[in-house]
């Protein structure tokens, strides 16, 4: 919760910010410029470069400050865990009323710097005694009541007491470094101040990923190199649109067409859609297997109706207006087809091909589980196993990233051979 109001609280001053700046700049005179209508023009909204140059050093700078990262300043870092030595003093009482003093003196480390435990003197003619504990940031240790007391001098014999507050079974003590509380067996469990930084294993910090990259990328990980690993779940990816893509999009054209192919096919595509890829996992290894032809099924799946449903769209919202003037000129339906039909209908699946694109790298990883030797999906599986965070996240990033690079290119490609996208 932390996190999200930051998040949202530098996304409102970035954007204030950047709109005074910009108020104050000469204002271009481009293509958007010039229009009088842009709320509600699709083609009038286009990604601001600053925005999104500002939003990846955001979340940088967030991963960095809760995770202690070296690469931000030190004042941007969120509180840490503490480490370093603390102490507290108890009050031991027996049945007979009898009290005696004792203190536990801790030493709090890294978990790969550790330290010895501080010496104390011991104390063996009172029914306390004192305490040395070690022990590892973001863990608690458990001081037992054996250590703390010494029974064979008295009867009965309890904390009652820490740091001058009364205690009893159950009760928790903030002694200001960490909390304390007294077990039903009389023993203390004491915790550290975690802070508000994330350990390793739960988030590492961003040079312990790049770090993890490059040794991954020199040597491997589990005799798979990175390269044949990220091309495999490509390769899936892309074999797998493609061919959902070859039938998906004249299935759709088709259901947009004619009124025997809608409906013969609605109910199937309809009751399919909502499916998700994952629940198809048993009967695809079922129906092909668990080798490469599961793999490309359930991703040529997960593109199928997404791009059917795409051409569908594409085919019902070209204007009525369009298709008369092309008849009204002596069109046939071949002409009709491919040059109204098609060209109008090429924004929708091209914006079917990114959500279908974006599924099936979703897909990719649960794909991969299934008796994958290679692959991203395989790869963080098995790092997961180990709680090697550093390289699930690595993995995880590095399919974002190309993903990302797809997408990027899929929406230069419609720039280009769709340029009348939004004009009309």
């Amino acid at each position: 919760m932390i996190i999200l109001l930051m998040y949202i609280a530098i996304f409102v001053a970035a954007m204030i910010g950047y709109k005074l700046i910009a108020a104050r700049m000469q204002p271009e005179h481009d293509f958007t410029s010039l229009k009088t209508v842009t709320f509600g023009d699709e083609s009038a909204v286009v990604s601001n470069r600053s925005a999104s140059i500002i939003s990846v050093v955001t979340i940088f700078l967030i991963w960095g400050s809760f995770t202690g990262s070296n690469l931000i300043p030190s004042f941007l870092h969120m509180p840490g865990p503490f480490v370093g030595e603390t102490s507290f003093d108890f009050e031991a009482t027996d049945s007979t009323g009898k009290t005696d003093d004792g203190t536990v003196s801790i030493v709090v480390h890294t978990v790969d710097d550790p330290k010895d435990a501080p010496e104390v003197e011991e104390d063996t003619t009172g029914i306390a005694d004192n305490v040395a504990v070690k022990m590892a940031a973001w863990r608690s240790a458990l001081i037992s009541s054996n250590d703390l007391l010494n029974k064979d001098l008295g009867t009965d014999v309890k904390v009652t007491s820490v740091n001058g507050e009364p205690v009893d079974a159950g009760d928790i003590v903030n002694i200001g470094t960490g909390t304390l509380r007294v077990t039903d067996k009389g023993s203390l469990s004491f915790e550290p101040n975690k802070g508000w930084q994330m350990e390793e294993i739960w988030l590492p910090a961003p040079e312990s990923v790049v770090s993890r990259l490059i040794e991954i990328s020199q040597e491997g990980y589990q005799n798979v190199t990175l390269a044949e690993n990220l091309g495999w779940s490509l390769y899936r990816v892309l074999l797998g649109f493609i061919l959902g893509s070859l039938v998906g999009i004249p299935l759709g054209y088709a259901m947009g067409l004619n009124s025997w192919f809608r409906g013969w096919f609605d109910p199937i595509v309809e009751f399919m859609r909502p499916v998700p890829p994952l629940a198809l996992i048993p009967l695809v290894i079922i129906w092909f297997g668990i080798w490469e032809t599961g793999k490309i099924s359930l991703l040529f799946l997960a593109a199928l109706w997404i791009m059917t449903i795409a051409a569908r769209a594409g085919v019902s919202g070209v204007g009525i207006s369009k298709v008369h003037a092309a008849y009204s000129l002596g069109a046939s339906k071949w002409q009709l087809l491919t040059k109204v039909i098609v060209p109008n209908s090429l924004p929708e699946i091209f914006t079917g091909a990114r959500v279908a694109m974006g599924v099936c790298w979703g897909t990719v990883v649960a794909a991969e589980l299934v008796a994958a030797e290679k692959g991203a999906g395989k790869m963080i599986i098995a790092a997961s196993k180990f709680q090697n965070t550093d390289i699930v996240l690595m993995g995880i990033i590095l399919i974002g990233i190309i993903g990302y690079s797809i997408d990027i290119l899929m929406r230069q490609a419609e720039n280009y051979l769709i340029p009348w996208k939004g004009k009309g």
